[in-house]
């Protein structure tokens, strides 16, 4: 791969305006933006291109897809993960301390987000669907639990798994669909840990980016 080729970045240009500032090409902008890459996106618009005119990048036809080079990714977690390799600011070389932040990005996209997901899907998505208000509850406390678990460990810690790394982009971004409410707020150190990821140079040039780049209604 070419040390110099431009990283390409799908996302959208129109999404409804909920989950504006939350698609998760946010994540992989965040982590270019940390890195000091530049970078060029590639536009989608959600009312008019259907799936199966991003499935060439990504086999279900989500966005982000990335491409450097003769180097193809998709799904942002690995997209962040191969790019942070490349940075020791945001994955260590130290074996320990690589370890830890590894186990912090699988945990915050396979024990954190899918009891995210979850409670979006029963009480917004699939709200009217038969047994999601029943369900409800239940989603609601598996959260709760599981947040609960994360600001222990967080405890009074500044990041996640030591000085700041990719494992805090995902955490981070991860959380941020919570917005603020009656979800998060009960852990005041997550609701500062999330503050904190916001207030990032890095983060604040990927949102801007990221929302510049969606049209007008």
């Amino acid at each position: 791969m070419p040390d110099n080729a431009t990283p390409e970045l799908t996302a959208f240009s129109w999404v409804p305006p909920m989950p504006r500032g939350l698609v998760r090409d946010l994540r992989v902008r965040w982590v270019l933006e940390e890195m000091g890459q530049p970078y060029r996106t590639r536009l989608f618009d959600h009312r008019t291109d259907g799936a199966e005119t991003r499935r060439p990048d990504q086999p279900f036809g989500q966005v982000p897809a990335f491409r450097q080079g003769d180097v193809a990714l998709f799904e942002s977690g690995a997209i962040c993960l191969w790019l942070a390799e490349r940075d020791p600011a945001l994955m260590p070389q130290d074996e320990a301390a690589r370890a830890r932040v590894l186990s912090w990005i699988f945990a915050a996209l396979n024990s954190v987000e899918p009891n995210i997901l979850m409670l979006q899907y029963v009480t917004l998505f699939d709200g009217d669907k038969p047994g999601a208000t029943e369900f409800a509850p239940t989603a609601r406390s598996r959260l709760s639990d599981r947040l609960g678990q994360l600001s222990e460990a967080l405890c009074e810690n500044e990041w996640i798994a030591g000085p700041f790394s990719v494992a805090d982009v995902l955490m981070v971004s991860v959380l941020r669909q919570l917005g603020r409410g009656d979800n998060l707020d009960p852990f005041p150190n997550l609701v500062a840990y999330v503050a904190r990821g916001e207030a990032r140079p890095a983060f604040q040039r990927a949102l801007a980016a990221h929302m510049a780049d969606f049209v007008e209604d």
